[in-house]
Protein backbone atom coordinates (compact mmCIF):
# COMPACT_ATOMS: atom_id res chain seq x y z
CA UNK A 1 0.00 0.00 0.00
CA UNK A 2 1.39 3.74 -0.71
CA UNK A 3 1.98 5.92 1.71
CA UNK A 4 -1.12 8.57 2.37
CA UNK A 5 -0.85 12.14 1.51
CA UNK A 6 -3.19 14.42 3.41
CA UNK A 7 -4.93 16.96 1.32
CA UNK A 8 -5.49 19.97 3.64
CA UNK A 9 -8.09 22.53 2.19
CA UNK A 10 -7.48 26.06 2.72
CA UNK A 11 -10.03 27.54 0.14
CA UNK A 12 -11.97 28.85 3.10
CA UNK A 13 -8.96 30.80 4.78
CA UNK A 14 -6.28 31.44 2.98
CA UNK A 15 -8.40 31.23 -0.52
CA UNK A 16 -10.46 33.46 1.19
CA UNK A 17 -7.99 36.06 1.49
CA UNK A 18 -7.63 36.54 -2.26
CA UNK A 19 -8.71 39.79 -3.48
CA UNK A 20 -12.48 40.14 -4.25
CA UNK A 21 -13.13 36.74 -3.23
CA UNK A 22 -14.41 37.20 0.29
CA UNK A 23 -17.40 34.79 2.01
CA UNK A 24 -19.82 35.35 4.26
CA UNK A 25 -20.26 32.48 6.42
CA UNK A 26 -23.52 30.80 4.58
CA UNK A 27 -21.15 30.82 1.83
CA UNK A 28 -18.57 29.36 3.64
CA UNK A 29 -21.06 26.74 4.80
CA UNK A 30 -21.79 25.26 1.18
CA UNK A 31 -18.43 25.57 0.13
CA UNK A 32 -17.42 23.39 3.55
CA UNK A 33 -20.32 20.58 2.43
CA UNK A 34 -18.22 20.14 -0.89
CA UNK A 35 -15.29 19.89 0.59
CA UNK A 36 -16.61 17.22 2.62
CA UNK A 37 -18.62 15.12 -0.56
CA UNK A 38 -14.33 15.57 -1.36
CA UNK A 39 -13.55 13.68 1.49
CA UNK A 40 -10.46 16.08 2.08
CA UNK A 41 -8.62 15.26 5.20
CA UNK A 42 -8.57 18.91 6.96
CA UNK A 43 -10.41 22.34 6.06
CA UNK A 44 -8.96 25.31 7.31
CA UNK A 45 -12.31 26.75 8.09
CA UNK A 46 -10.55 30.50 8.98
CA UNK A 47 -8.91 32.55 11.15
CA UNK A 48 -11.20 33.22 14.38
CA UNK A 49 -9.69 36.43 15.96
CA UNK A 50 -9.76 37.98 12.68
CA UNK A 51 -13.44 39.19 12.65
CA UNK A 52 -16.89 38.00 14.41
CA UNK A 53 -18.05 36.65 11.00
CA UNK A 54 -14.57 34.39 10.19
CA UNK A 55 -15.00 33.37 14.45
CA UNK A 56 -18.72 31.99 13.69
CA UNK A 57 -17.45 30.40 10.23
CA UNK A 58 -15.32 28.32 12.12
CA UNK A 59 -17.63 26.86 14.62
CA UNK A 60 -20.46 26.37 12.69
CA UNK A 61 -18.17 24.35 9.96
CA UNK A 62 -16.80 22.54 13.40
CA UNK A 63 -20.33 21.24 14.07
CA UNK A 64 -21.13 20.43 10.52
CA UNK A 65 -17.88 18.36 9.91
CA UNK A 66 -18.41 16.14 12.66
CA UNK A 67 -16.38 12.53 12.48
CA UNK A 68 -15.33 13.43 8.54
CA UNK A 69 -12.33 15.61 8.61
CA UNK A 70 -10.22 17.31 10.61
CA UNK A 71 -11.24 21.41 11.10
CA UNK A 72 -8.58 23.96 11.64
CA UNK A 73 -8.38 27.19 13.06
CA UNK A 74 -5.33 29.64 12.07
CA UNK A 75 -3.82 31.71 14.66
CA UNK A 76 -0.46 33.82 15.18
CA UNK A 77 1.88 32.74 18.13
CA UNK A 78 0.17 35.07 20.31
CA UNK A 79 -2.30 33.94 23.25
CA UNK A 80 -5.74 35.64 22.56
CA UNK A 81 -5.37 33.86 18.64
CA UNK A 82 -4.92 30.44 20.07
CA UNK A 83 -7.40 31.29 22.88
CA UNK A 84 -10.20 32.23 19.79
CA UNK A 85 -9.06 29.32 17.82
CA UNK A 86 -10.02 26.74 20.92
CA UNK A 87 -13.61 28.90 21.60
CA UNK A 88 -14.44 28.36 18.13
CA UNK A 89 -13.68 25.04 17.65
CA UNK A 90 -14.93 23.77 20.96
CA UNK A 91 -17.55 21.99 19.78
CA UNK A 92 -15.31 19.85 16.48
CA UNK A 93 -14.78 16.20 17.11
CA UNK A 94 -11.59 16.61 15.34
CA UNK A 95 -10.14 20.18 15.90
CA UNK A 96 -6.83 20.95 15.21
CA UNK A 97 -5.20 24.68 15.90
CA UNK A 98 -2.69 26.23 13.40
CA UNK A 99 -0.11 28.81 14.77
CA UNK A 100 3.80 29.76 13.76
CA UNK A 101 6.14 32.28 13.11
CA UNK A 102 7.93 33.87 10.78
CA UNK A 103 11.58 32.11 10.06
CA UNK A 104 13.13 33.78 7.09
CA UNK A 105 15.58 36.72 7.81
CA UNK A 106 13.34 39.01 5.87
CA UNK A 107 10.11 38.00 8.80
CA UNK A 108 12.50 37.86 11.64
CA UNK A 109 14.29 40.76 11.19
CA UNK A 110 12.49 43.44 9.10
CA UNK A 111 8.43 42.48 10.17
CA UNK A 112 8.71 40.74 13.81
CA UNK A 113 11.62 43.21 14.40
CA UNK A 114 13.68 39.81 16.72
CA UNK A 115 16.05 37.78 17.45
CA UNK A 116 16.49 34.22 16.45
CA UNK A 117 16.58 33.27 19.70
CA UNK A 118 13.16 35.02 20.46
CA UNK A 119 11.40 33.23 17.58
CA UNK A 120 12.36 29.58 18.61
CA UNK A 121 11.40 30.74 22.01
CA UNK A 122 8.11 32.35 20.74
CA UNK A 123 7.64 29.03 18.86
CA UNK A 124 7.91 26.76 21.58
CA UNK A 125 5.35 28.93 23.60
CA UNK A 126 2.54 28.91 21.04
CA UNK A 127 2.85 25.12 20.21
CA UNK A 128 2.75 24.65 24.04
CA UNK A 129 0.32 26.54 24.61
CA UNK A 130 -2.39 25.30 21.71
CA UNK A 131 -2.01 22.17 23.25
CA UNK A 132 -3.62 22.50 26.38
CA UNK A 133 -6.62 22.80 24.15
CA UNK A 134 -5.99 20.31 21.08
CA UNK A 135 -4.25 17.36 20.86
CA UNK A 136 -3.66 18.28 17.25
CA UNK A 137 -1.26 21.32 17.02
CA UNK A 138 -0.24 22.12 13.57
CA UNK A 139 3.00 24.73 13.49
CA UNK A 140 3.51 26.51 10.23
CA UNK A 141 7.02 28.24 9.42
CA UNK A 142 5.97 31.28 7.65
CA UNK A 143 8.40 32.22 4.63
CA UNK A 144 10.41 28.81 4.85
CA UNK A 145 11.35 28.81 1.34
CA UNK A 146 13.94 31.55 2.22
CA UNK A 147 14.95 30.57 5.22
CA UNK A 148 18.19 29.60 6.66
CA UNK A 149 18.23 25.88 6.53
CA UNK A 150 20.05 25.19 10.10
CA UNK A 151 17.63 28.00 11.97
CA UNK A 152 14.42 25.73 10.33
CA UNK A 153 16.02 22.96 11.49
CA UNK A 154 16.17 24.33 15.08
CA UNK A 155 13.16 26.10 14.95
CA UNK A 156 11.08 22.42 13.68
CA UNK A 157 13.13 20.77 16.31
CA UNK A 158 11.97 23.10 18.97
CA UNK A 159 8.01 22.53 18.21
CA UNK A 160 8.49 18.66 17.46
CA UNK A 161 9.53 18.68 21.04
CA UNK A 162 7.07 20.54 22.34
CA UNK A 163 4.36 18.45 20.57
CA UNK A 164 3.59 19.69 17.33
CA UNK A 165 1.88 16.97 15.39
CA UNK A 166 2.23 18.70 11.90
CA UNK A 167 5.08 20.93 11.03
CA UNK A 168 4.13 23.16 8.14
CA UNK A 169 6.83 24.26 5.76
CA UNK A 170 5.31 27.05 3.62
CA UNK A 171 6.78 28.64 0.70
CA UNK A 172 4.81 31.91 1.41
CA UNK A 173 5.91 33.64 -1.22
CA UNK A 174 6.30 31.33 -4.41
CA UNK A 175 10.25 31.73 -4.35
CA UNK A 176 11.92 28.62 -4.49
CA UNK A 177 12.71 25.95 -7.26
CA UNK A 178 11.05 22.88 -6.96
CA UNK A 179 14.39 21.09 -6.76
CA UNK A 180 15.74 23.31 -3.76
CA UNK A 181 12.13 23.62 -2.67
CA UNK A 182 12.23 19.32 -2.24
CA UNK A 183 16.12 19.56 -0.85
CA UNK A 184 14.67 21.28 1.90
CA UNK A 185 12.39 18.96 2.98
CA UNK A 186 14.37 16.07 2.86
CA UNK A 187 17.38 17.97 4.50
CA UNK A 188 14.52 18.01 7.76
CA UNK A 189 13.74 14.56 7.37
CA UNK A 190 17.13 13.82 8.03
CA UNK A 191 18.17 16.42 10.77
CA UNK A 192 15.08 16.93 12.67
CA UNK A 193 14.89 13.93 15.91
CA UNK A 194 11.14 12.53 15.65
CA UNK A 195 10.24 14.24 12.26
CA UNK A 196 8.98 10.58 11.46
CA UNK A 197 6.13 11.25 13.94
CA UNK A 198 4.65 14.20 12.58
CA UNK A 199 2.92 14.81 9.27
CA UNK A 200 5.40 17.33 7.20
CA UNK A 201 3.24 20.06 5.76
CA UNK A 202 3.85 21.95 2.20
CA UNK A 203 1.91 24.99 1.41
CA UNK A 204 3.58 26.78 -1.96
CA UNK A 205 2.22 29.58 -3.79
CA UNK A 206 1.83 30.69 -7.29
CA UNK A 207 4.34 33.37 -7.70
CA UNK A 208 6.34 32.00 -10.19
CA UNK A 209 3.74 29.30 -11.48
CA UNK A 210 5.09 26.21 -10.14
CA UNK A 211 3.09 25.92 -7.06
CA UNK A 212 2.20 22.70 -8.47
CA UNK A 213 5.59 21.59 -9.03
CA UNK A 214 6.79 22.86 -5.90
CA UNK A 215 3.99 20.51 -3.79
CA UNK A 216 5.21 17.82 -5.42
CA UNK A 217 8.89 17.70 -4.92
CA UNK A 218 7.47 18.23 -1.06
CA UNK A 219 5.71 14.89 -1.65
CA UNK A 220 8.89 13.17 -3.27
CA UNK A 221 11.21 14.12 -0.43
CA UNK A 222 8.83 12.65 2.50
CA UNK A 223 6.25 15.57 2.91
CA UNK A 224 2.74 13.36 4.15
CA UNK A 225 0.39 16.49 3.48
CA UNK A 226 -0.31 19.11 0.77
CA UNK A 227 -2.26 22.45 1.88
CA UNK A 228 -4.26 23.80 -1.34
CA UNK A 229 -7.35 25.43 -2.40
CA UNK A 230 -10.25 24.71 -5.10
CA UNK A 231 -8.97 26.22 -8.79
CA UNK A 232 -5.95 27.26 -7.11
CA UNK A 233 -7.45 30.49 -5.05
CA UNK A 234 -5.29 32.58 -2.70
CA UNK A 235 -3.24 35.48 -2.10
CA UNK A 236 -1.68 37.23 -5.09
CA UNK A 237 -0.81 34.77 -7.84
CA UNK A 238 -2.96 31.72 -5.56
CA UNK A 239 -1.57 28.65 -4.13
CA UNK A 240 -1.24 24.99 -5.11
CA UNK A 241 -4.87 23.99 -6.84
CA UNK A 242 -5.79 20.78 -5.24
CA UNK A 243 -6.89 19.21 -7.90
CA UNK A 244 -3.81 19.34 -9.98
CA UNK A 245 -1.73 17.86 -7.10
CA UNK A 246 -4.33 15.66 -6.55
CA UNK A 247 -4.33 14.08 -10.35
CA UNK A 248 -0.92 14.54 -10.79
CA UNK A 249 -0.51 11.91 -7.46
CA UNK A 250 -3.07 9.70 -9.29
CA UNK A 251 -1.14 9.53 -12.67
CA UNK A 252 1.67 8.98 -11.12
CA UNK A 253 0.87 7.44 -7.09
CA UNK A 254 3.49 3.98 -8.26
CA UNK A 255 6.64 6.96 -8.75
CA UNK A 256 5.59 8.51 -5.81
CA UNK A 257 4.62 5.71 -3.52
CA UNK A 258 1.21 7.93 -2.55
CA UNK A 259 -2.17 8.22 -2.80
CA UNK A 260 -4.98 10.40 -1.56
CA UNK A 261 -8.88 9.48 -0.80
CA UNK A 262 -9.78 12.42 -2.12
CA UNK A 263 -13.47 11.72 -4.24
CA UNK A 264 -11.78 13.42 -7.93
CA UNK A 265 -15.48 13.03 -9.66
CA UNK A 266 -16.48 16.12 -7.45
CA UNK A 267 -13.63 18.23 -8.84
CA UNK A 268 -15.19 19.81 -11.48
CA UNK A 269 -18.55 20.50 -9.33
CA UNK A 270 -16.65 22.08 -7.02
CA UNK A 271 -14.53 24.26 -9.30
CA UNK A 272 -17.96 25.80 -10.92
CA UNK A 273 -19.03 26.21 -7.00
CA UNK A 274 -16.42 28.09 -5.59
CA UNK A 275 -16.28 30.25 -8.92
CA UNK A 276 -19.77 31.28 -8.56
CA UNK A 277 -19.35 31.89 -4.76
CA UNK A 278 -16.49 34.27 -5.53
CA UNK A 279 -17.23 35.19 -8.90
CA UNK A 280 -13.18 34.15 -10.10
CA UNK A 281 -13.69 31.89 -12.71
CA UNK A 282 -10.64 29.88 -13.75
CA UNK A 283 -9.33 30.52 -17.57
CA UNK A 284 -10.31 28.10 -20.06
CA UNK A 285 -6.74 26.59 -20.25
CA UNK A 286 -6.87 25.60 -16.61
CA UNK A 287 -5.39 22.03 -15.93
CA UNK A 288 -8.14 19.53 -14.96
CA UNK A 289 -11.30 22.00 -14.41
CA UNK A 290 -10.90 24.67 -17.49
CA UNK A 291 -13.48 24.47 -19.92
CA UNK A 292 -10.96 23.42 -22.88
CA UNK A 293 -9.11 21.30 -20.19
CA UNK A 294 -11.05 17.95 -22.50
CA UNK A 295 -11.36 19.98 -25.01
CA UNK A 296 -9.89 19.10 -28.84
CA UNK A 297 -9.79 21.33 -31.90
CA UNK A 298 -6.91 20.04 -34.11
CA UNK A 299 -7.71 17.60 -36.34
CA UNK A 300 -4.80 15.57 -35.70
CA UNK A 301 -5.61 15.51 -32.10
CA UNK A 302 -9.26 14.96 -32.99
CA UNK A 303 -8.21 12.23 -35.15
CA UNK A 304 -6.65 10.33 -32.32
CA UNK A 305 -8.48 10.86 -29.57
CA UNK A 306 -11.68 9.20 -31.46
CA UNK A 307 -9.51 6.26 -32.18
CA UNK A 308 -7.86 6.14 -28.51
CA UNK A 309 -8.76 8.31 -25.60
CA UNK A 310 -5.54 7.51 -24.29
CA UNK A 311 -3.83 9.01 -27.21
CA UNK A 312 -3.73 12.65 -26.49
CA UNK A 313 -5.81 12.62 -22.56
CA UNK A 314 -3.97 11.45 -19.78
CA UNK A 315 -7.01 11.63 -17.91
CA UNK A 316 -10.47 10.19 -18.11
CA UNK A 317 -12.55 13.26 -18.10
CA UNK A 318 -15.30 11.02 -16.41
CA UNK A 319 -12.68 10.91 -13.29
CA UNK A 320 -12.90 14.31 -12.44
CA UNK A 321 -16.65 15.06 -12.97
CA UNK A 322 -15.96 16.54 -16.54
CA UNK A 323 -18.88 14.32 -18.40
CA UNK A 324 -16.73 13.27 -21.90
CA UNK A 325 -13.92 14.84 -23.93
CA UNK A 326 -15.66 17.66 -26.39
CA UNK A 327 -14.34 17.87 -29.95
CA UNK A 328 -14.79 21.18 -30.75
CA UNK A 329 -15.04 21.52 -34.62
CA UNK A 330 -13.20 24.34 -35.81
CA UNK A 331 -11.76 25.24 -39.46
CA UNK A 332 -8.77 23.14 -37.85
CA UNK A 333 -10.80 19.88 -37.73
CA UNK A 334 -10.94 17.37 -40.11
CA UNK A 335 -13.14 14.73 -42.16
CA UNK A 336 -13.02 12.08 -39.17
CA UNK A 337 -14.30 14.76 -36.37
CA UNK A 338 -17.12 16.24 -38.69
CA UNK A 339 -18.31 12.34 -39.38
CA UNK A 340 -17.68 11.72 -35.25
CA UNK A 341 -20.24 14.48 -34.89
CA UNK A 342 -23.17 14.13 -37.73
CA UNK A 343 -23.24 10.25 -36.37
CA UNK A 344 -23.74 11.44 -33.29
CA UNK A 345 -26.47 13.60 -34.33
CA UNK A 346 -27.95 10.81 -36.06
CA UNK A 347 -26.70 11.68 -39.76
CA UNK A 348 -24.59 9.18 -41.85
CA UNK A 349 -23.27 9.94 -45.30
CA UNK A 350 -21.83 8.49 -48.49
CA UNK A 351 -18.39 9.64 -48.90
CA UNK A 352 -18.73 11.50 -51.70
CA UNK A 353 -21.71 13.54 -50.22
CA UNK A 354 -19.38 14.02 -46.68
CA UNK A 355 -17.06 15.58 -49.17
CA UNK A 356 -19.56 18.36 -50.06
CA UNK A 357 -20.87 19.17 -46.14
CA UNK A 358 -17.41 19.17 -45.54
CA UNK A 359 -16.71 21.62 -48.05
CA UNK A 360 -19.71 23.53 -46.71
CA UNK A 361 -18.45 23.07 -43.20
CA UNK A 362 -15.34 24.65 -43.78
CA UNK A 363 -16.48 27.65 -44.99
CA UNK A 364 -18.58 28.33 -42.29
CA UNK A 365 -15.79 27.66 -39.83
CA UNK A 366 -13.79 30.14 -41.93
CA UNK A 367 -16.07 32.99 -40.90
CA UNK A 368 -16.74 31.37 -37.10
CA UNK A 369 -14.39 30.42 -34.13
CA UNK A 370 -16.32 27.24 -33.48
CA UNK A 371 -18.90 25.23 -35.22
CA UNK A 372 -22.25 23.91 -32.78
CA UNK A 373 -24.72 20.79 -33.44
CA UNK A 374 -27.35 23.92 -34.73
CA UNK A 375 -24.72 25.21 -37.08
CA UNK A 376 -24.26 21.07 -38.11
CA UNK A 377 -27.68 20.80 -38.52
CA UNK A 378 -28.92 23.76 -40.43
CA UNK A 379 -25.85 22.83 -42.82
CA UNK A 380 -27.14 18.91 -43.42
CA UNK A 381 -30.31 20.62 -44.02
CA UNK A 382 -29.35 23.49 -46.60
CA UNK A 383 -28.14 20.37 -48.19
CA UNK A 384 -30.96 18.43 -48.43
CA UNK A 385 -32.91 21.63 -49.56
CA UNK A 386 -30.50 22.15 -52.27
CA UNK A 387 -30.42 18.74 -53.35
CA UNK A 388 -34.25 18.97 -53.45
CA UNK A 389 -34.46 22.64 -55.55
CA UNK A 390 -35.67 23.33 -58.92
CA UNK A 391 -33.68 26.58 -58.99
CA UNK A 392 -30.59 27.03 -56.81
CA UNK A 393 -28.95 30.41 -56.25
CA UNK A 394 -25.44 30.95 -57.31
CA UNK A 395 -24.70 34.69 -56.16
CA UNK A 396 -26.04 37.50 -54.07
CA UNK A 397 -24.71 40.82 -54.00
CA UNK A 398 -26.40 43.59 -52.18
CA UNK A 399 -25.47 47.60 -51.75
CA UNK A 400 -27.84 49.69 -49.63
CA UNK A 401 -27.16 52.06 -47.23
CA UNK A 402 -27.92 55.86 -46.56
CA UNK A 403 -28.62 57.33 -49.00
CA UNK A 404 -28.22 55.04 -51.28
CA UNK A 405 -31.11 53.00 -53.41
CA UNK A 406 -31.05 49.75 -51.93
CA UNK A 407 -29.64 47.45 -55.35
CA UNK A 408 -29.50 43.79 -55.50
CA UNK A 409 -27.52 41.13 -58.04
CA UNK A 410 -29.15 37.82 -58.13
CA UNK A 411 -27.57 34.70 -60.00
CA UNK A 412 -29.87 31.56 -60.18
CA UNK A 413 -29.36 28.56 -61.57
CA UNK A 414 -32.74 27.04 -63.10
CA UNK A 415 -33.87 23.31 -63.48
CA UNK A 416 -31.85 22.78 -67.07
CA UNK A 417 -28.90 23.94 -65.33
CA UNK A 418 -28.77 28.01 -66.96
CA UNK A 419 -27.60 30.69 -65.04
CA UNK A 420 -29.77 34.07 -64.70
CA UNK A 421 -28.98 36.98 -63.15
CA UNK A 422 -31.14 39.66 -62.56
CA UNK A 423 -30.67 43.20 -60.71
CA UNK A 424 -33.05 45.31 -59.09
CA UNK A 425 -33.48 48.60 -56.67
CA UNK A 426 -36.33 48.02 -53.66
CA UNK A 427 -37.41 49.59 -50.79
CA UNK A 428 -34.65 47.88 -48.45
CA UNK A 429 -32.04 45.03 -49.47
CA UNK A 430 -34.44 42.31 -48.31
CA UNK A 431 -37.06 43.33 -50.91
CA UNK A 432 -34.57 43.77 -53.39
CA UNK A 433 -33.33 40.46 -53.72
CA UNK A 434 -36.81 39.35 -53.46
CA UNK A 435 -37.90 41.39 -56.48
CA UNK A 436 -34.32 39.78 -58.61
CA UNK A 437 -35.61 36.76 -57.51
CA UNK A 438 -38.98 37.34 -58.67
CA UNK A 439 -37.84 38.47 -61.81
CA UNK A 440 -36.28 35.12 -62.61
CA UNK A 441 -38.80 32.86 -61.00
CA UNK A 442 -41.81 33.73 -63.19
CA UNK A 443 -44.94 32.15 -60.62
CA UNK A 444 -47.65 34.27 -58.71
CA UNK A 445 -46.93 34.45 -54.98
CA UNK A 446 -47.73 36.40 -52.21
CA UNK A 447 -45.71 36.88 -48.87
CA UNK A 448 -47.35 36.12 -46.17
CA UNK A 449 -44.79 35.25 -43.46
CA UNK A 450 -40.87 36.18 -42.76
CA UNK A 451 -38.89 35.12 -39.93
CA UNK A 452 -35.40 35.07 -38.29
CA UNK A 453 -34.23 33.58 -35.80
CA UNK A 454 -30.23 32.73 -34.77
CA UNK A 455 -29.32 29.40 -35.65
CA UNK A 456 -26.38 29.48 -32.14
CA UNK A 457 -25.39 31.80 -29.84
CA UNK A 458 -22.78 34.77 -30.40
CA UNK A 459 -22.59 37.70 -33.00
CA UNK A 460 -20.80 35.11 -35.76
CA UNK A 461 -24.33 32.62 -35.31
CA UNK A 462 -25.44 31.63 -37.86
CA UNK A 463 -29.15 33.45 -39.03
CA UNK A 464 -32.41 31.10 -40.11
CA UNK A 465 -35.27 32.64 -41.90
CA UNK A 466 -38.38 31.22 -42.23
CA UNK A 467 -40.21 32.22 -45.49
CA UNK A 468 -44.26 31.80 -46.29
CA UNK A 469 -45.43 32.79 -49.59
CA UNK A 470 -49.12 32.43 -50.88
CA UNK A 471 -49.80 30.90 -54.02
CA UNK A 472 -52.48 31.86 -56.35
CA UNK A 473 -55.05 29.53 -54.83
CA UNK A 474 -54.30 30.70 -51.28
CA UNK A 475 -52.14 27.73 -50.19
CA UNK A 476 -49.02 28.57 -48.30
CA UNK A 477 -45.82 27.11 -48.78
CA UNK A 478 -42.90 27.73 -46.57
CA UNK A 479 -39.10 27.80 -47.58
CA UNK A 480 -36.46 27.68 -44.88
CA UNK A 481 -32.75 29.33 -45.28
CA UNK A 482 -29.72 29.27 -43.03
CA UNK A 483 -26.37 31.73 -43.34
CA UNK A 484 -24.49 33.70 -41.63
CA UNK A 485 -25.73 36.79 -43.76
CA UNK A 486 -29.09 37.42 -42.71
CA UNK A 487 -29.42 38.52 -46.71
CA UNK A 488 -28.00 35.09 -47.87
CA UNK A 489 -30.47 33.09 -45.17
CA UNK A 490 -33.15 35.30 -46.68
CA UNK A 491 -32.72 34.55 -50.56
CA UNK A 492 -32.39 30.67 -49.94
CA UNK A 493 -35.51 31.03 -47.72
CA UNK A 494 -37.47 33.01 -50.61
CA UNK A 495 -36.39 30.40 -53.29
CA UNK A 496 -36.74 27.31 -51.36
CA UNK A 497 -40.48 28.15 -50.74
CA UNK A 498 -41.04 29.07 -54.57
CA UNK A 499 -39.21 26.00 -55.06
CA UNK A 500 -41.70 24.37 -52.80
CA UNK A 501 -45.06 25.92 -54.83
CA UNK A 502 -43.49 25.11 -58.02
CA UNK A 503 -42.74 21.15 -56.94
CA UNK A 504 -46.47 20.77 -55.94
CA UNK A 505 -48.11 22.48 -59.73
CA UNK A 506 -46.18 19.90 -61.28
CA UNK A 507 -47.02 17.03 -59.27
Amino acid sequence: MTRKIKIFDTTLRDGEQSPGASMNTEEKLVVARELLRLNVDVIEAGFPISSPGDFESVRRIAELAGDNATVCALTRAVKKDIDSAADALKYAKRPRIHTGIGVSPSHIHDKLKMTEDQVVERAIECVSYAKQFVDDVEFYAEDAGRSDYDFLVRVIQAVVDAGATVVNIPDTTGFSLPEEYGRRIKYLRDNVRGIENVDISVHCHNDLGMATALAMAGVRNGATQIECTINGLGERAGNTAMEEVVMAIRMHGEELDAHTDVNTREFVKASRLVSSITGMNVQANKAIVGANAFAHSSGIHQDGVLKQRSTYEIIDPEEVGAGQSKIILTARSGHAALKHRLIELGYEFEKDELDKIYEAFLDLADKKKEVFDEDLESLVNEREREAAALYSIVSVQVSSGYPLIPTATVTLKDPNGIDTTVCTCGVGPIDAVFKAVNQIIRVDNELSEFSVQSVTRGLAALGEVTVRVAASDGRIFAGRGADGDIIVSSAKAYVNSLNRLLSDRKN
